[in-house]
This record gives structure tokens, C-alpha cells and sequence, in this order.
């Protein structure tokens, strides 16, 4: 048998979706279990949608989840010679034909069925036409010549034996009017010409298959095998579509979501091993396989995702995260300047508590990343002449000591407790509104150890 050859055929026509993104995902971890090689074809012979924008989004979308393309990309719109060629070939030895039906008798049969309430198919009315028929100013459509009797049967690597009645399959389209191939045949004579082993798509496009498996037929190619993959539904249990939110990966990134964490859900999304929950890299090539893959629609569930995010966060090397943080705030929110990198660094540890994403610990650290703090307006009418004798003689209690640690505001704190008789929030809340501009945030000692003396006192004065 020949070496294993998986592809991920998106189209440029917008971001990547989520659902794109996982066939990508079983593709690549498919093929690099069998040791052979994935490959990535542009879709993009539909001129008028196609963007590089997206091709270049869709790219990159793919390499910051991990999943790299074997050699060039292949582009479709540079093939379409090789396309037109099959189907004068398929025209040539009979399993094609030209049609001249206007769009009005299109429209017309469409019609007819709706008020039948049957699916459209083409009644085939030009597939036997006479010479003499053929009218002179049409510019034909060719159709591909499907079987109408018996039964064909697909050996689904996911889904089983799947079986359809051949007169159910209409003649299809595969040359339009304007002299350009449609999907169906250009996707065929791409994986031929590519020598793709295995074919791994949404199970949307289980139809497609059936139409693709004839034109392999009548040009005598071997088969690849065939695998559908239930789609991923919104956990109200309808078909996730771009319009959803979060249905593109840029839409994770924005909000800290890791690609670690998110390659990890999306494996985990419709697949299973054993009762295994985590996946390294590593571990997920070498446990992927096809079996493992459900025949029920997933659902995408949000706090399935921060939850593992949050898993991911806790676990990882601090070094790594910090270096995920370092990139985030980069691309959305504000750079990490060189001087603040030795206090983040430091503090990491209290800064990734209860975080469940990277935009969690840059809002817990802003307090330090900002040279400016902001303040929340209604957290500073929290700061009354009461809290503002508090905050001034916790400043110059501070000022008299010489080692800023626990201990040491612990006992400046227990002090004005019991000075004010009072509790530690009514001297805490307005301690950290005056150090961070929020009452919520990370633990208060945290924070002034981590802002240091020096600047501890430089924010307090600013509020007395």
C-alpha cells in the first residue's frame, strides 16, 4: 500500500472556522501517526470571494495550533487546465455530456418540485439529445453522466457502510457556462493528481463523495478511502456556522486561550482514547486513530474549553507561560516593557491563580504592567475620608520600616484593624483601589510585595 497521504482543502473566502480547524487537526494527526505526510490545497477558484488576507489568516491559524503542511501549498486556481482536460476526457469516453437547458427551464423544474415538496434533481432531458436538438446560441453547462441503476455503497472509515440509491444522484454539474469547473470535479482530479490515500471531511459532505466516487470510476483511478466526520454543532444543538461566536481561532487567541489547550479540546471534541483527558504533542500522534472518532454530532461548549485552558495554565512551565503572556499582550493588549518583565516574572505564580486565560492574568498584573493606574470610578467613591486616615497611616508605617514583606504588613494591618475596630476588608478594599484602581484582583500582601516599596508609596501619596 502506498504511503499515507492526508490534505485540508479550506476555502479562502474567510477566517478559518473551528470546524475547519478540527479536520485540519484529525488530517494531520492522522497521517503522522502512519508516518506519511499532510498537505495543505487552497480552494481558491472562487475569484470573486477569494482573499489572500484569508489565505494568509488560515495559514498562520494553522502553524500557532501546531499543524504544519508537508512541501508548498498547493494552489487550485493554477490547476484549472488539468481540470478542463478530465472533462473533455469525460466527454470523450461518454460518461459526460453537454447541456443546453436554460435557466428558465431550470427554474421551472425547481418549481415544480417545491410544489411537489420532492428534492430538485436535473431531469436529465440532454442527456440523449439529437444533433439536430442543439441549439446554436447556448453555451452549453456539461453535466457528468451518473448511474442510474442499483446501488452504491461507501466503506466509511467512520460512519460504516453507507449505501444510496443510484437514481437519487442527479447529473451533476462539473463544467459551468463560463468554461469553469465546479467543486465536485476539480476536488476529484486535485486528490488524484495529489495521490491522496485517505479523504477526512465533515460528514457534509457525504453526497460529494458519492458524485466523486464516479468520476474515479469512469476515469478508471484508484480509490483513496474515505472517512466523515459528524460536525460540530453549539451547545444548543444546531450546526456551528461562521456567524457563531467563537467559531474562528482568532476569536480564542483574543482572549488568551492557549493553542496547546485549544489543540487539546478539539482532539478530545468527537474523539476518545481509552479514558484519557490530557494529550501532550507527542501523545496525541501516537494515539490518534480513526475508530476513536464518534458518529454523533459534538457539541462546543465553552467552559469545557476555559477549563482546560485553566488546566494548561496551572501546569505548564512558568517559563512557557510567561512567554505565551509575553506574545499575548504584545498582539492585544500592552507591551511588557523590559523593566516590568523581572516583577511579572516574579509574581507569576499568584498572577495565574483562578485564571482560566492569558487575558485573566494580564487583567490580575495590569496593576504592574500600566505605568498609569486606572481607576474604577465606582471603586473610588468606595475611598471615603475614613479610608483615605486608614490608607495615610498605613503610608507612614511603611515609610518606617526597612524589610516590605508578609510579617510586616500583616502587623501594620492588624494594627489598623484593631486602631479603626474594624475588619480587614475596610482596610484592605481601600488599600488595593489605591495601589491597583479595582477592589478585585490578587491577594492585597501580594501586591504590595510585588509593586515594592518605592512604588507602594508613590501610589498611596497620589491618594492622600
Amino acid at each position: 500500500m502506498s504511503k499515507v497521504a492526508t490534505r485540508f482543502a479550506p476555502s479562502p473566502t474567510g477566517p478559518l472556522h473551528i470546524g475547519g480547524v478540527r479536520t485540519a487537526l484529525f488530517n494531520w494527526l492522522y497521517s503522522k501517526n502512519k508516518k506519511g505526510t499532510f498537505h495543505l490545497r487552497i480552494e481558491d477558484t472562487d475569484k470573486e470571494r477569494s482573499k489572500d488576507e484569508h489565505k494568509i489568516q488560515i495559514i498562520k491559524s494553522l502553524k500557532w495550533l501546531g499543524i504544519n503542511h508537508d512541501g508548498e501549498e498547493y494552489i487550485q486556481s493554477t490547476k484549472i487546465n488539468d481540470h478542463i482536460n478530465i472533462v473533455n476526457e469525460l466527454l470523450k469516453n461518454g460518461h459526460a455530456y453537454k447541456c443546453y437547458c436554460t435557466t428558465e427551464e431550470i427554474e421551472d423544474q425547481k418549481k415544480r418540485a417545491r410544489q411537489k415538496k420532492l428534492p430538485y434533481t436535473y431531469n436529465r432531458k440532454c442527456r440523449e439529445i439529437n444533433v439536430n436538438e442543439i441549439p446554436k446560441d447556448l453555451k452549453p453547462v456539461v453535466r457528468f453522466k451518473s448511474k442510474v441503476e442499483g446501488t452504491s455503497i461507501l466503506n466509511d472509515l467512520v460512519q460504516g457502510d453507507v449505501k444510496i440509491e443510484n437514481i437519487t444522484l442527479e447529473d451533476f454539474i462539473i463544467l459551468r457556462n463560463d468554461g469553469t469547473p465546479t467543486y465536485n470535479l476539480s476536488a476529484t482530479v486535485d486528490d488524484h493528481q495529489m495521490h491522496m490515500t485517505h479523504i477526512i471531511r465533515g460528514d457534509d459532505h457525504k453526497i460529494n463523495t458519492f458524485k466523486q466516487i464516479q468520476i474515479y470510476l469512469a476515469m478508471g483511478w484508484s480509490l483513496p478511502a474515505f472517512a466523515h466526520i459528524p460536525l460540530i454543532h453549539t451547545i444548543e444543538g444546531k450546526k456551528l456556522s461562521k456567524r457563531d461566536n467563537a467559531s474562528t481561532l482568532d476569536d480564542y487567541s483574543k482572549i488568551g486561550i492557549m493553542p496547546d489547550a485549544l489543540r487539546n479540546y478539539l482532539l478530545r471534541l468527537g474523539w476518545s482514547y481509552k479514558d484519557k483527558e490530557i494529550f501532550t504533542l507527542d501523545e496525541s500522534i501516537q494515539c490518534f486513530n480513526l475508530e476513536g472518532i464518534g458518529k454523533s454530532p459534538s457539541k462546543l461548549d465553552m467552559s469545557r474549553i476555559l477549563s482546560m485552558n485553566e488546566h494548561y495554565i496551572k501546569n505548564i512551565n512558568e517559563e512557557e507561560l510567561y512567554n505565551h503572556l509575553l506574545e499575548y499582550c504584545e498582539i492585544y493588549k500592552n507591551k511588557i516593557t523590559t523593566e516590568k518583565e523581572k516583577k511579572i516574572r516574579a509574581s507569576l505564580t499568584f498572577l495565574k491563580n483562578k485564571a482560566k486565560t492569558l487575558e485573566d492574568i494580564f487583567n490580575n498584573a495590569k496593576y504592574i504592567i500600566l505605568n498609569v493606574v486606572k481607576f474604577n470610578e465606582e471603586d473610588l467613591k468606595l475611598i471615603d475620608d475614613n479610608a483615605k486616615k486608614i490608607i495615610s497611616e498605613f503610608n507612614d508605617k511603611v515609610l518606617l520600616i526597612d524589610v516590605l514583606n508578609k510579617e510586616s504588613i500583616e502587623l501594620i494591618i492588624n494594627d489598623l484593624i484593631k486602631k479603626y475596630e474594624t475588619n480587614f476588608k475596610s482596610v484592605g478594599q481601600p488599600l488595593r483601589i489605591a495601589l491597583t484602581g479595582s477592589k478585585f484582583g490578587p491577594g492585597l500582601y501580594d501586591i504590595i510585595i510585588s509593586l515594592g516599596k518605592e512604588e507602594t508609596l508613590a501610589r498611596l501619596k497620589k491618594i492622600i
